[in-house]
Formats: structure tokens, C-alpha cells, sequence
């Protein structure tokens, strides 16, 4: 490798590189966050008890049948796969001309909301079922128990998992080339294409993915640690106090000259 090249590739290159990696950012960020939402929302769908019988029960399992089909196909396929089918699929059944970056979007959010959806049921699962039962004893119904009670540990619980979720996006991004999203490896091909220095320009890309990730990681502990809270708490107001050693014997001094 030539580092005479890399600083010519980055110079000569660099607007191409930061562009990639602001559509890689976007891309992964958005169909993170949609994704997460997705998944909340099959989550909570998921976890309704079913009633014993009735044309509730019924259309229960077929939405629950929809869901675990919808879960098990794009947690079974390759993203590469499933963007070719959705991108040139749409044209040819639908004839729907989708815009490359919103049908990368939608791809990566779709993907994710699969994942996703199993991590957070995963998490309403691992809920004590004495909050169900003590929510459902003063009124709750299944979705004020979900809104006030378990969805806010969920979402602390499984920020780790989101946060695995939003890195992988940020490298899998990369399969989207495949309908010609200018990424950041769609970008570096270009670039390497140009110039036919393909390993000093895909090592300034591995430079960048890697900057992304670290960054991001680093963030989501630092969000991680302050929802946790302090690691100490002192304690304030009314609470009770450990009286000192030497605040003790004072008092007995004092509590035995007034007997005196």
C-alpha cells in the first residue's frame, strides 16, 4: 500500500467519501429508528393474551400468524436479496418507480423492524408477570399496561440490542449498491473504478466504517450509563441517616451529665 495514494485518493476524493458516509448515516439512522418503532408495535401485538375463544381469538392468530411470517421471511433472507426483490419486484408486478434512497429506507427498515420485533418481545417476556398482574388488579388494560408500565423497562432493557441493530445497519448498508444507492461503498467502487487503486480506496472506506461505528458505540454507552444513574446516591430529606461514632458518644456524654 501506498500512503503517497491515500492522501491523494482522500484529497482528490474526499467530497465523494463524506457524501457516502452522510447517505450511509441517513439510511441506517432512519431505518434504525423506523424499525424500532415497527418492532414495538409487533412487539406489544404479539404479547395481547388470547382470549379462550370468540371471533377475537380468531382474528388474534391470523394477525399473529402475519406477523411470525412477516418476522421469520426477512429474518431468513439476505438484505441484498430482499432489496432486489423489492426495488425491481415493485417495478415489474406494481409498476411502482421507487426513489433509490426511499426504497433504501424502506428496505433497511423493514429489515430491521423483523429483528427488532423478536428482541422486544424478547424484553416484554423477561418482564416480572407480577407488573402484568398488579397493572391488570387496578384497571389497566393490555395497552396502558404496555404504555405506562412495561414498554419504559423494555426500551431501557433492549437499548443495547437497538444499539448492535443500528451498527449493523451502518455496514449492511453496503449490500444497497445492488439498486445503485450512492452509499459509501458505491461511492469508493466509483472512486476505485477511477483511479484503479482499489485497495487504498476501500481502505480509506474501511477507515470511515469504522469511524462511524466506534462513534456511534461510544455514544449509545455514554446514553446507556445516564439512564443507569449515578452509581452512588446520597441520601437526602427525611430518609434515614448513620449517625458517626463520635456524634454518638457526644450524645451520651451529654444524655448522661443531664441524669447527673
Amino acid at each position: 500500500m501506498s500512503f503517497e495514494w491515500v492522501v491523494k485518493i482522500i484529497s482528490n476524493n474526499g467530497p465523494m467519501f463524506i457524501r457516502g458516509a452522510g447517505v450511509t448515516l441517513f439510511i441506517s439512522m432512519i431505518g434504525t429508528i423506523l424499525g424500532s418503532i415497527i418492532g414495538l408495535l409487533i412487539g406489544v401485538v404479539r404479547t395481547i393474551p388470547m382470549p379462550e375463544r370468540g371471533a377475537k381469538r380468531i382474528i388474534l392468530k391470523v394477525i399473529n400468524a402475519i406477523l411470525s411470517a412477516y418476522i421469520e421471511f426477512f429474518r431468513g433472507t439476505p438484505m441484498i436479496v430482499q432489496a432486489m426483490v423489492i426495488y425491481y419486484g415493485s417495478a415489474l408486478a406494481f409498476g411502482i418507480d421507487m426513489n433509490r434512497l426511499v426504497a433504501a429506507v424502506f428496505i433497511v427498515s423493514i429489515n430491521t423492524g423483523a429483528y427488532m420485533a423478536e428482541i422486544v418481545r424478547g424484553g416484554i417476556v423477561s418482564i416480572d408477570k407480577g407488573q402484568f398482574e398488579a397493572a391488570h388488579a387496578i384497571g389497566m388494560n393490555h395497552i396502558q399496561t404496555m404504555t405506562n408500565v412495561v414498554l419504559p423497562q423494555v426500551i431501557r432493557n433492549i437499548l443495547p440490542a437497538t444499539g448492535n441493530e443500528f451498527v449493523i445497519n451502518i455496514k449492511d448498508t453496503s449490500v444497497l449498491n445492488v439498486i445503485a444507492v450512492t452509499e459509501l461503498f458505491f461511492q469508493t467502487k466509483s472512486i476505485a473504478g477511477n483511479n484503479f487503486r482499489y485497495f487504498e480506496s476501500f481502505f480509506v472506506a474501511c477507515i470511515l466504517y469504522f469511524i462511524m461505528t466506534f462513534t456511534i458505540t461510544r455514544i449509545l454507552r455514554a446514553i446507556e450509563k445516564k439512564l443507569d444513574g449515578p452509581d452512588n446516591y446520597n441520601m437526602i430529606g427525611n430518609q434515614m441517616q448513620v449517625e458517626r461514632p463520635e456524634d454518638m458518644l457526644r450524645r451520651t456524654k451529654n444524655s448522661g451529665q443531664g441524669h447527673a
